[in-house]
């Protein structure tokens, strides 16, 4: 029977409405709460064998040992679709011209971002939009996802059912997020437009640099065409709850690894 919900996250704040949405739907339920691997590896082996995880745009990757542990499995919250597994979803969907973005809600594996697919909201990029605004939208879209399946996982011992859908095989990684930073000489205007509307983010601490004669020059200015306001993407049903969820809280730069 699921006695505890193990809620991992990137803010505390995010575990105050998280948790008091999974209470509407089971007010007997208890909470554990861990905002790094530290806090994880710190919890009962027994507490886990009641739990059920919840991760949600956390970059904290949790151990095999902790997902073995768990009675009732564990869930993560992806800032992206599918096609987009790994690391600043959001970036290389911006990179590559996508027209659709969203959320997604999977059981946790040793893998990362690789287990079926429990849950899944998309929408149309707005033209125009540059990355943080992308990242917003993706934010607020999560939210409504985990306000969907908020009573499942906090009345339901069993697995969720899973949705006829794949990852893509094409996972995004930290070392593709640096190279697509480090501008060529030769790069053409087209390109190098691509490269900073989807990269002038600093994201991590990484920013668009080129090499000169052995020096490194960084992009620091905002360009005017990436600060042009975005049209919100229209959403539907309850997701005003899930922006008035998780109100005041920003989408952490961490949500993806």
């Amino acid at each position: 029977m699921l006695k505890n919900v193990v809620l991992l996250t990137a803010q505390t704040q995010q575990q105050v409405a998280l948790s008091a949405l999974l209470r509407e739907h089971n007010p007997r339920l208890t909470f554990s709460y861990a905002l790094t691997l530290d806090d994880l590896l710190a919890l009962d082996l027994n507490t886990l064998g009641d739990s059920r995880l919840l991760a949600f745009t956390t970059g904290t990757i949790v151990p095999k040992k902790v997902i073995d542990a768990l009675g009732h499995g564990a869930y993560n919250f992806h800032p992206g679709p599918p096609d987009y597994p790994g690391w600043a979803p959001a970036h290389f969907a911006l990179y590559e011209g996508a027209r659709i973005f969203g959320a997604t809600a999977h059981l946790m594996m040793e893998r990362v971002d690789a287990g079926p697919i429990v849950g899944i909201e998309t929408f149309a990029i707005p033209e125009r939009t540059n990355v943080r605004e992308l990242e917003q939208i993706a934010y607020i879209r999560l939210a409504y996802l985990f306000w969907r399946l908020a009573r499942e996982l906090a009345t339901r011992s069993e697995p969720l059912p899973t949705l006829p859908l794949t990852w893509s095989d094409r996972k995004s990684t930290r070392q593709m997020y640096v190279s697509a930073c480090d501008i060529p000489l030769d790069i053409s205007k087209d390109e190098l437009e691509r490269r900073v509307r989807a990269f002038h983010d600093d994201f991590r601490g990484i920013p668009p640099t080129i090499t000169l004669h052995g020096m490194k020059f960084r992009l620091d200015a905002p360009l005017p065409w990436l600060t042009t306001p975005a049209v919100p993407a229209t959403a539907p049903g309850k997701v005003e709850t899930a922006a008035a969820m998780t109100e005041g809280v920003s989408p952490p730069r961490s949500v993806a690894r």
